[in-house]
């Protein structure tokens, strides 16, 4: 019996014991088969180790997708968490080939994904409160945020928290260092149910912006005058 001549149930089936690549490559021997790559019910889990994967079509984002991981864990996580201010040219021009591309990608989830349970994301670092808000106002269902080594990360993202999804139960800012310890404060004052970890994060020390250090600037030359 030929592969295709099986119904559609013991298709998906098969489906579901392959990975991304796999379901993408079997999919493309004929039309009936892309029909069971795109059957919803095999997309309720996606993991992704790196940022160029998400522009691959190995994949299907919709109402079934209950939990997105994205977690990058490279060397060049530490370039992309250098200030925008502070990077060198060399570093910018490797950050501009995926500086949007996980933002991007959020913004596709929240369009296509409301039923989202779970959201992971570790070593995005030029993923921004805009993006995530983004995600709190279109996934109301979202009861887990787990966050880790994002340095575009601030406040904003956590005071977006009660306003969307007040029924988060577990709140994850490790080593996002741009998080303050009054912004998780709040937080759990508007949420008491909720289960922060914040690793490191308000410990670290913040970013501060060019601007901020100019001010300093005549204050400095008063004291060197005396």
């Amino acid at each position: 019996m030929h592969l295709t001549q099986l119904n559609r149930e013991c298709l998906v089936h098969v489906f579901s014991f392959l990975d991304k690549d796999s379901r993408r490559d079997l999919a493309q021997a004929c039309s009936a088969l892309r029909g069971v790559f795109e059957e919803p019910t095999l997309w309720p889990r996606l993991n992704f180790s790196s940022p160029g994967e998400l522009t691959q079509k190995n994949y299907v984002l919709g109402p079934a997708l209950k939990s997105l991981s994205i977690c990058w864990y490279s060397s060049r996580v530490k370039i992309c968490n250098v200030e925008a201010w502070m990077k060198t040219p060399l570093q910018r021009s490797m950050c501009e080939g995926h500086q949007d591309t996980v933002s991007d990608f959020l913004q596709r989830v929240g369009d296509r994904c409301p039923n989202l349970k779970s959201l992971t994301l570790s070593g995005c670092a030029h993923v921004t409160d805009a993006s995530l808000t983004r995600i709190l106002q279109r996934c109301p269902q979202l009861r887990a945020l787990k966050l880790e080594n994002c340095s575009g990360v601030t406040d904003k993202t956590l005071a977006a928290i009660p306003a969307h999804v007040a029924r988060l139960e577990t709140l994850h800012v490790n080593f996002c260092r741009n998080v303050t310890q009054g912004g998780i404060r709040r937080a759990q004052e508007a949420c008491p149910g909720l289960a922060v970890q914040a690793e490191r994060s308000a410990e670290m020390i913040a970013d501060r912006l060019p601007e901020e250090k100019v001010r300093l600037q005549p204050t400095l030359r008063k004291l060197l005058r005396c």
